[in-house]
This record gives structure tokens, C-alpha cells and sequence, in this order.
């Protein structure tokens, strides 16, 4: 396909332009942006669009998603972390969903996704109990059918689930932890795996990648982390894991290793650029200083953290430590939307809380970079999507900025990251194809998924009710562990305001 926008207002992201926007012309061939600048010659068989009061910019990247939660968008409230994954990601469970649903979310996911402007996702796949290649592949056929750009990965998780929180294998009685069964895959069978996915699925129709997952550092031996790390360095590919989200994880370093995390992480080896953290909330001073000097990236997760209760993630000083941020939703369970203009708004919003110093709040600027090419970044795609510059990919969005939103126009930044919530999108673009147009999806009948999904829903969330009851028989223990760990000091505290953790806590004080 040949496209040609004429005079539009062109956000490249680019190093020489950044934020500041300029009027002209940009020519796709094929997969690719082959000429940006004033009026442009148009190709024979070309289309050409009139841009005038429309917005060229990047596509948005969601640096950290689980499609395994799509589901349950909407389903859970008041839980933290610890307690909510009892549900999401049951520790007791009956067998995995079916291959036509698992396609079907997916595909919803995508979808979703690619209407909100989400041009390139991270998907961390979570699919137990098995390792089936076949699966996995349903999820690259969903993705590519859908026509996004997306890293898929398969997390891995090779320890016992009690044993990667501290205190839970004294909380929880003896009778129900034998009915919790351990992971069953070896560090040979996940590297065997995963280059079966890498030789067959890698590269996929020109937008497809696989990741390397190991789920976090105090649920994966040494091993399976270190040889996770190598075979990402050999594949070029990112090292996608989860690190410091909530307190308990904080308190879950020292009580195992005697130290945090990161700096557990550091000591064998696996802090490397190809390595991109999942939210980075509970990191102190020392651990953003080694992350920084890996060349680690993370993803920023503003609005699951705060659903989750997670707390606030340091932004400007992991920005200041040389860490490359990008903006995730995580799974839309925890989220409950793919949108990233959402998840935009929030982090420029919620950091400025964080300190009275006006000069180091984050910026609209800030926020840009980390939906667009830092977050390529993060995913180890920068150098093919991220900014509109002659030779990348081309993937792109095309706003109307002439109503309500950009009303009068100040500052385009600021309206992107502050007005903006992609229902001015006009035209979405993925490896030169245009895949949503005028809010219509073209790449997929959505009427028809939505019917088959009104079909086949209402028989699954009943089996995951079942599952739900089977696994509320853990969450006092859980609870009574999460309470242990936050009310430890640590000397740190990411929790917003000045209530007490607990009530009458505070009357120790003074």
C-alpha cells in the first residue's frame, strides 16, 4: 500500500524535532515512512489523504499488558496485589481455557487496543499449567489477524507459590497448601520452548516478536533467570520480568536474600539492557542507581498501581538515574481499559504530587517519550517504530485536533497527555497498513467476535466463579501475610498521604 498525507501537523518523536510539531507531507510505501517534508510527489497508484487539521504522531506502545486478564475487566475491587492474584491467576486451578477463547481474547485484546491507538503491545503471556507451543501459537494468529505490532512472551514461573512471598508457608494450614501443586518445567524444557517459538514464530508477518519471561526474581531459581538473560542477549530480544511492585515484594528481598531485589538481581548477573521491569515501585536509591547503570528499562504502570494499591513509583528519579521509562496498562484486570492516552494523563498527573519542586515534575514532554519511543524502547523496537523518521516502520496515528480537545490550541503536548483520550483518532496505521479508520476496525469483523463472545462468555465466567470459591479459602492467610509485610519498616514508603497502614498504628507515635 501507498499512502500520501498532505499538509498535515507532523509530531515525529524524532531527535531532532522531539515535541515540536511542523507542517508537511509523509509518504508510505510499503511498510515503511520514505519521505516526510514539503509537497511531496505522489506515486502512481498512491492514495492520498488531506491532512489539513489532522495530526501525524507515532503510534502509542503499551510497554506491559497481560491479555490472560481480559476477562475479567471490570470484576475486582479492594484487593491488593497479592490477594487479587488469588482470582486473576488462580493457585488452585482445573485446566486451562479453551483454544477458541484463548484466540478470541486475544484477538479482543488487539482490537481494543488498535482503536485506542496502541500500535505496538507487550504481551507478558501467562497461560498454565502446560508450556504448548500450539497455544502459544493461537495467541501469534490472534495478533496477526488483528494486524498489530506486538512482543509476546510465555512467563515462567519455577517455584512453589508459597514459596515466593514470605511467611505464607507458616500462615497457611498443611492440608491446604497440599492441594497447591508446584511448577513442572525444568530450565532446559522452557529454553528448548522458547527457541521453538523463536525459530517458528519470531518475526512473524513483519510485527511479531518473542520475549523471554521469567515471571520475577523470588519466583525463578538463579538458573532459570540466568539462562532466560542469555538466551534474550543471544536473540537480541527483551528480558521481560516483574521486579518491586508492592511492599511485600520490598520486605520478600531481605527475608530470602538478604537484600533487595534489584540488587539480588544484580549480583547474578541478570541487569542488563535487554532487561525491562515491570513497575519498579519499591526501589530505593542504591537499586535505581544499578539499574541505571545496566541500561534497564521499565514500565510504568500509573493506573493498575493505583488500583492495586500498589503505591507510587519514583518516577523522576528513576528518569534521573538513566532508566528508560514506558507506560504500560498491565492486564485489563487490573486496569480495565487498553487505553494509553489514559494511562498518559495519569502518570503526567499523579507525580506531581510527589515533591513542591515545580522544576522536576514530569512534563508533557516526559510523557510523549515514554508512549512513544522510549517505550519502543523498553520493548527493544526503537529502532524500527517509536518516531515518524524516513525508514522506520510505519506506524502511525492520525487525530482530528480541530474540535473540542484542541479548542483553542495552546500547546500540543500539553493537549495530547492532558485533553486527549483517543476518541479524536481518525486513522490508525500498522507496518503501512491502515487498520482502524473513522472508529471502524478493518482488519476484523468486530460484530461478529462480540456475538461469538456473548456466546461463549457466560460458560467460562461460571467455571471461573468455581475456581474463584476454591481459591477464597486462601485469602484470610494472604491477607494476614500482606498485613505482616506492609507493617514492616523498611525504611522507604511509596504509599500516598498520611494515614496510618493500619488503624491505631499511629498511636505508638510520640
Amino acid at each position: 500500500m501507498t499512502l500520501l498525507f498532505r499538509n498535515a501537523t507532523i509530531l515525529a518523536m524524532d531527535t531532532a524535532n522531539g515535541v515540536a510539531p511542523f507542517t508537511g507531507d509523509l509518504l508510505i510505501e510499503g511498510d515503511s515512512i520514505t519521505a516526510i517534508g514539503k509537497n511531496l510527489a505522489a506515486p502512481g497508484g498512491a492514495r492520498t489523504i488531506d491532512a489539513r487539521g489532522k495530526l501525524l504522531m507515532p503510534g502509542l506502545v503499551n510497554a506491559h499488558l497481560h491479555s490472560s486478564e481480559t476477562f475479567f475487566k471490570g470484576r475486582y475491587q479492594g484487593m491488593p496485589l497479592e490477594v487479587w492474584m488469588l482470582y486473576s491467576y488462580p493457585i488452585v486451578m482445573k485446566g486451562p481455557i479453551s483454544e477458541r477463547l484463548l484466540y478470541l481474547r486475544s484477538l479482543l485484546t488487539a482490537m481494543e487496543s488498535l482503536k485506542a491507538g496502541v500500535t505496538t503491545l507487550v504481551d507478558d503471556f501467562f497461560d498454565p499449567p502446560a508450556f504448548d507451543i500450539n497455544r502459544l501459537k493461537r495467541v501469534f494468529d490472534a495478533y496477526d489477524d488483528a494486524g498489530i505490532r506486538a512482543n509476546v512472551s510465555h512467563c515462567v514461573i519455577d517455584k512453589h507459590v508459597f514459596d515466593t512471598m514470605p511467611y505464607l508457608r507458616d500462615l497457611i494450614p498443611a492440608d491446604l497448601q497440599g492441594e497447591v501443586q508446584g511448577p513442572s518445567i525444568s530450565v532446559d524444557d522452557y529454553m528448548s520452548y522458547s527457541r521453538e517459538v523463536l525459530a517458528s514464530q519470531h518475526g512473524r508477518a513483519g510485527r511479531l516478536g518473542y520475549m523471554v519471561s521469567a515471571s520475577a526474581p523470588q519466583r525463578c531459581s538463579v538458573e532459570m533467570m540466568q539462562a532466560c538473560v542469555s538466551l534474550a542477549r543471544e536473540y537480541g530480544v527483551p528480558y521481560h520480568t516483574h521486579v518491586l511492585e508492592t511492599k511485600t515484594q520490598a520486605v520478600t528481598g531481605p527475608e530470602f536474600y538478604g537484600k533487595s531485589l534489584i540488587g539480588y538481581m544484580d549480583d547474578i548477573g541478570i541487569l542488563t539492557p535487554n532487561t525491562t521491569i515491570a513497575h519498579s515501585i519499591w526501589v530505593s536509591d542504591a537499586d535505581m542507581a544499578l539499574m541505571g547503570a545496566a541500561g534497564c528499562s521499565i514500565a510504568h504502570n500509573a493506573i493498575s498501581n493505583l488500583k492495586l494499591g500498589s503505591g507510587i513509583a519514583p518516577i523522576r528519579r528513576l528518569l534521573d538515574a538513566g532508566v528508560h521509562v514506558g507506560l504500560g496498562t498491565d492486564g485489563l484486570s487490573s486496569n480495565d481499559t487498553a487505553r494509553i492516552f489514559e494511562v498518559m494523563r495519569f502518570a503526567a498527573l499523579l507525580h506531581d504530587i510527589a515533591a513542591p519542586d515545580t522544576e522536576r515534575w514530569i512534563s508533557a514532554a516526559d510523557i510523549l517519550h515514554s508512549a512513544t519511543i522510549t517505550g519502543a524502547r523498553t520493548a527493544m523496537l526503537d529502532k524500527t517504530v517509536g518516531s515518524l523518521e524516513v525508514g522506520k516502520k510505519a506506524d502511525l496515528l492520525m487525530l482530528d485536533i480541530s474540535g473540542y480537545d484542541y479548542m483553542p490550541m495552546n500547546r500540543l503536548d500539553h493537549h495530547l497527555v492532558y485533553c486527549e483520550n483517543g476518541s479524536n483518532i481518525r486513522m490508525v496505521v500498522v507496518n503501512g497498513e491502515v487498520v482502524v479508520e473513522d472508529n471502524r476496525l478493518l482488519t476484523v469483523n468486530e460484530a461478529d467476535v462480540f456475538a461469538e463472545l456473548q456466546e461463549l462468555l457466560p460458560g467460562y465466567l461460571a467455571e471461573h466463579a468455581e475456581l474463584e470459591a476454591l481459591n477464597a479459602r486462601f485469602e484470610p492467610y494472604m491477607r494476614a501475610m500482606y498485613r505482616r509485610a506492609t507493617e514492616q519498616d523498611i525504611g522507604m514508603n511509596r504509599y500516598q498521604g498520611d494515614m496510618p497502614l493500619w488503624p491505631g498504628l499511629n498511636s505508638r507515635a510520640g
